[in-house]
């Protein structure tokens, strides 16, 4: 690096190596071939002391690994803290190299300890063929000392003859071919000041297959200190010198890991997530936009939120074609300004378009990470927006658990560090497209959640189901704040701001895109918890009821609340707004109105789940019954209805993730398919496979031909009219964690000109291009106006329309003044349904953008046509 005062720029950019299936490059021919010479030194003593080490590195866990003094330093005594190098790799184990690194003990107090290994990994592999698996869960070849100052290697310890382990050394390892199945490997262990050799072992061999993978730094300990967070090894002057190693810059990772946005009645949100580098002081993140060939700066900010997460807002936004957008860091390191900068594309809003397609995700545990498959596939299918509806990750997502006591810092990186795994999975998809993002229950480190308007849970039995059935949330107001921050601040703004219980915000809001209006909801904030509100005697556990005896539907009007009053007139107001263009409307939300599930009869709680038989291709299961799973949106079933009924009045489809098997279904409140549809996406990763398969004539069932759909009740006595559901089968294919889970991700076409909805739901290892790439019983295909199944007794009289194009109508029944439903209409002649003969009508027509309205009153079945002239 040059010794003065310079500017550099790194690109975060989208072009990725060639790969073969999961993110390594391809080897074709000779290996050499795809290799180059590597001189790779860390550059850590240029950079500030912070949280974070570095974009070429990748910690495990990201709040156990700091900058400080020009070292890195793991800051826990605890099992595998490892950190990867992103840039370098040794494809198929065959380099020859030279690495080095000094270690430096800064705490000896180890107490209550069992062993442990303090050097270098070589080989980390992950359970997929890629750099970042193996960063996230790479095992290897382990060299280095021991707590009593012997080396480590692999299984194998050699006795030193040190006394203790040594407060300062340097690690050297040595790798040259020896065969062409194996390597020879020489470790020395160095006088970090004068080089001179303390220790030497020779020639010991190693299959090049163990060598092949990254490169990584290792603080092991067995220790019960588990949160014992302090400095505790030191790493430094790490270098890698070889002919013949795999580099590739475009592998690191921050400090700009990603960008999500949406536009709003020509408002522009964006939110950058950064890694934490807030600590160095005159840092700055700016927003940029590329006019011509120059870039133009909007806005500049500073890292002030604890998810290092910045979020920008431009109103006036009016830009007729694709616009390029650069996040930009400028970091005043040591020796100079670095700028870092990650690009991607507002899109035109395809307001003047007639189809507008949504790819729709949920339930994202790591079984699959990277995930590079899943942008492989939506980048054939190319949607308009990606709509992300919950649980972008689980507490155990990357290992090691979740932590919920200790620094609170240290727990908002602990989140940091899943969220950013999250963006690096799936960044390429909404870099340039608009994209909601809505948290659900594991998000927030909940298995189940019942928010009760923002309460605190009570955590004094742990973080378990207990607290989980106490009502609230068990994570601190302003942790939860920071993941709301993270996840939804490039929404439009919230409906009504104002905070519920213990300032915990809220998000819930209407978005409005290419003529498509959402009302995103937020399930889980105001939802009453089962345990306070049914009788003792249910003897509720974590929304499961353990008695035997206990009828769920003898309480359907139970005094407890689903989304919530607010949420509630939030969907009145959004059902008759029409504005912007809407031609159709969505609901958005973390989980459906109904519960698509059956479990075993014998099982209580769905605990059974991830150990259930997972049947074979045309095969029924038998002996299951619906289940009463209180998680889920069928309860309570009275705030159920009223959700439903308030958004049929809208004709809106309904879209939610959370429940880890597609459906698709239609709602019934007094009679079957008198509401409207819903989609339930498959998981990504398929932590929870339930399953349905209800009591049914099984006789004729087939795969594609299920005996499962038709007419259900599910166990809240919910009405619900089942199309197709995605159910895991046995593919006979490895990993079955992954194969036998009915994993995917869905993509919904909305027609404006035709009004219709189709929905696709895909199965995640198939080419989306080719045949039966989708599920059984899918494409479903409905008309906008199915959303309100319900059977008109009669309609009143033909009403034209002239003068305006797709106008909006309302039909209000003049007895309560209620508005039974509006609709923006696509033709100019319409006879409007009704329900009941005995009252009387208003019919409302005219295009709310242009405030023009007329109505005429006292409309009967018996009534002459309305002719309404603009």
């Amino acid at each position: 690096m040059n010794r003065r005062n310079y500017i550099k720029t790194f690109l975060i950019g989208s072009v990725l190596p060639i790969t073969s299936g999961y993110g390594f490059p391809k080897i074709t021919g000779n290996y050499f071939t795809n290799s180059k010479p590597v001189k790779f030194k860390s550059e850590w003593h240029l950079w500030n002391d912070m949280k974070w080490v570095g974009p070429q590195y990748w910690g495990n866990r990201l709040q156990d690994w700091v900058l400080k003094n020009g070292q890195v330093r793991c800051a826990l005594q605890g099992k595998n803290r490892n950190l990867h190098l992103l840039t370098t790799q040794n494809l198929n184990g065959e380099a020859q190299f030279e690495t080095k690194v000094t270690i430096s003990i800064i705490d000896a107090k180890i107490v209550n300890h069992k062993k442990g290994c303090f050097g270098i990994r070589l080989g980390a592999k992950g359970r997929y063929d890629d750099y970042r698996s193996a960063a996230v869960f790479g095992k290897g070849l382990d060299i280095g000392l021991d707590l009593n100052g012997d080396l480590i290697f692999g299984d194998q310890v050699f006795k030193t003859g040190f006394v203790e382990l040594p407060k300062h050394f340097t690690l050297q390892v040595i790798v040259e071919n020896k065969d062409n199945k194996n390597q020879k490997i020489k470790v020395n262990v160095l006088n970090p000041i004068s080089d001179a050799v303390l220790y030497t072992v020779k020639n010991l061999e190693v299959p090049h297959v163990n060598l092949k993978g990254n490169f990584a730094l290792l603080s092991h300990i067995d220790s019960n200190n588990k949160n014992k967070h302090e400095p505790f090894i030191g790493f430094e002057n790490w270098s890698i010198n070889s002919e013949s190693l795999y580099f590739n810059e475009n592998n690191i990772f921050g400090p700009i890991c990603f960008a999500q946005y949406t536009l709003h009645r020509n408002k522009l949100k964006i939110t950058a997530q950064l890694a934490p580098v807030e600590e160095i002081k005159g840092h700055k993140v700016l927003l940029q936009f590329k006019k011509g060939n120059d870039w133009v700066t909007q806005e500049e900010k500073e890292i002030t939120n604890a998810g290092r997460a910045v979020n920008f807002s431009i109103t006036n936004w009016n830009e007729d074609d694709n616009v390029t957008y650069r996040i930009r860091l400028k970091l005043p390191l040591k020796e100079g300004w670095h700028h870092y900068d990650f690009e991607g594309t507002i899109q035109v809003e395809p307001t003047h378009v007639d189809i507008v397609k949504a790819a729709v995700f949920s339930c994202n545990c790591d079984y699959g990470f990277p995930d590079a498959d899943v942008n492989t596939s939506i980048s054939k299918l190319n949607p308009d927006i990606c709509l992300f509806l919950g649980d972008q990750f689980y507490e155990g997502s990357g290992g090691f658990g979740a932590q919920f006591t200790g620094d609170s810092d240290k727990i908002c990186l602990d989140y940091l560090r899943k969220w950013m795994m999250f963006g690096w999975s799936y960044r390429e998809i909404f870099r340039h497209r608009p994209c909601a993002i809505i948290p659900d229950d594991h998000d927030v480190y909940h298995g189940n959640i019942w928010g009760e308007s923002g309460k605190l849970a009570d955590n004094s039995k742990g973080f378990g189901a207990s607290s989980q059935d106490s009502g609230g949330y068990k994570m601190s107001p302003e942790w939860v704040n920071m993941v709301q921050f993270t996840q939804t601040s490039h929404l439009p703004d919230p409906y009504d701001a104002t905070p519920v219980k213990n300032s915990i915000g809220v998000y819930y809001t209407h978005w409005n895109y290419g003529g498509i209006s959402f009302a995103i909801l937020e399930d889980r904030k105001f939802k009453s918890a089962p345990a306070h509100v049914l009788p003792e005697e249910a003897k509720v556990n974590n929304g499961w009821i353990m008695a035997d005896d206990f009828d769920i539907k003898q309480y359907r009007d139970l005094d407890a609340e689903l989304l919530g009053k607010r949420q509630e007139d939030f969907l009145e107001n959004w059902v008759q707004d029409w504005s912007n263009k809407a031609q159709m409307k969505v609901v958005l939300s973390q989980t459906n109105f109904a519960t698509v599930a059956t479990l075993p009869k014998e099982a209580k709680t769905g605990a059974v789940i991830p150990k259930l038989y997972v049947p074979e291709i045309n095969e029924y299961i038998k002996g299951d019954k619906a289940t009463v799973d209180m998680d889920s949106n069928g309860w309570p079933s009275n705030k159920r209805d009223k959700a439903v009924e308030i958004i049929r009045k809208a004709f809106a489809f309904h879209i939610a993730g959370d429940q880890h098997l597609a459906s698709f279904i239609q709602y019934g409140l007094d009679e079957f398919g008198d509401s409207g549809y819903a989609f339930a996406g498959p998981a990504l990763n398929n932590i929870w496979p339930r399953r349905f398969w209800p009591p049914v004539d099984s006789s004729k069932h087939t795969y594609e031909n299920p005996a499962y759909t038709g007419n259900h009740l599910d166990g809240f006595g919910n009405k619900m009219t089942v199309k197709a559901v995605a159910n895991p089968h046995n593919m006979h294919k490895e990993p079955k964690i992954l194969h036998n889970r009915a994993v995917g991700y869905g993509i919904v076409t909305f027609n404006k000109k035709e009004r219709t909805i189709k929905t696709e739901c895909f199965q995640r290892f198939k080419d989306p291009e080719e045949e039966k790439a989708l599920y059984p019983g899918w494409p479903q295909t409905i008309s906008q106006e199915a959303n309100y199944g319900r059977k008109a007794i009669a309609y009143l009289p033909e009403i034209k329309i002239k003068g305006l194009k797709n106008p909006v109508i309302q039909i209000i029944e003049e007895s309560n003044n209620e508005i039974l439903y509006s609709l923006r209409l696509n033709k100019n002649v319409y006879k409007p349904k009704i329900f009941n003969t005995s009252f009387k009508y208003t019919i409302k027509v005219g295009e709310p953008d242009l405030n023009i309205w007329q109505e005429k009153n006292s409309m009967t079945t018996e009534s002459d046509s309305a002719i309404f002239n603009f």
